[in-house]
């Protein structure tokens, strides 16, 4: 089978007989430094399994013979860290909110507790940086629907908006002018130009000024004579560039048509108490809080 070998014209080298679109395999032999890590690499697993738990069993695993365990070392570590901030969060348990805002340490640590659980449970609707999105508030500005102080914000995290698992929930009920037939299209066009005109925005004026008293008549209760709105209410301000779910001309139509109801869980039966005011600080904090 002599004859049937080839050897590489440039290189020298023997090929290995395959050959594609006529290019030939060199017949190279790995370098034998890593031949030796290969093979230590291979007796240094057997070591690992014998050593470390490695295997899985139906219902359990390998412990291996130094008995490891790198969840009884995490659990360790919590148990630890746990342990560390019971004196804070002792503390945090007694302060009122305004204490905690005025103490140094304890806002330090409330801040960082309060980012973790906003990561955790928040930042889904909210955003990982709090500045929300269509139908769920940005809470880094100065619009509150139900009130920016720490109280007001803690009241909202603990009780949550219109759900049905707290009778303390934040609520309100706009009606839905169209569909409850309160207002006909043509009407609810020219209150719609009329919010236009109110958040300085390019509004048909004839409309806007048939708009007008409609709007006193409707809407002025809970949002305000000016639009400047009402947080007793959760009646958002209509007089700015801030807006839940849009303030173009065929949102804001819809909104009116059919109102809006969102919905927020009651953080207070879900999570600790400590919890929730560090999230009602931290939230706070974030630079919109009044």
């Amino acid at each position: 089978m002599a004859d049937q070998v080839h050897i590489d014209e440039v290189t020298g080298t023997e090929t290995t007989g395959h050959e594609w679109d006529g290019i030939r395999e060199l017949n190279t032999p790995m370098p034998r430094w890593w031949l030796w890590i290969l093979y230590a690499s291979i007796i240094w697993s057997f070591g690992y399994w014998i050593a470390y738990p490695a295997w899985p069993l139906v219902s359990s695993y390998t412990k291996g013979v130094l008995g490891y365990s790198s969840r009884a070392e995490v659990s360790t570590e919590i148990a630890a860290a746990k342990e560390r901030q019971k004196v804070h969060l002792a503390k945090l348990e007694k302060a009122s909110l305004e204490e905690i805002r005025t103490d140094p340490d304890l806002l330090e640590f409330a801040l960082a507790g309060g980012r973790s659980a906003f990561n955790v449970n928040c930042s889904q609707c909210h955003g990982s940086g709090a500045q929300g999105f269509k139908g769920y508030p940005n809470l880094n500005d100065d619009e509150w629907l139900w009130g920016g102080s720490v109280e007001s914000i803690h009241a909202t995290i603990a009780h949550g908006i219109r759900n049905t698992d707290d009778e303390a929930a934040r609520s309100s009920d706009m009606p839905a002018f169209l569909r409850d037939e309160v207002l006909d299209k043509t009407q609810i066009a020219n209150v719609a130009e009329y919010v236009l005109a109110l958040s300085k925005q390019d509004a048909d004026q004839a409309a806007a000024d048939k708009g007008k008293p409609l709007f006193a008549e409707h809407c002025a209760a809970c949002h305000g004579e000016n639009g400047e709105g009402n947080a007793e209410f959760g009646a958002p301000a209509l007089n700015n560039a801030i807006w839940l779910y849009g303030g173009d001309r065929e949102t804001i139509v819809d909104t009116i048509s059919y109102s809006r109801a969102g919905v927020m869980p009651a953080w207070g039966r879900i999570l600790e108490p400590v919890t929730v005011k560090t999230l009602a600080v931290y939230v706070h904090s974030l630079g919109g809080g009044k």
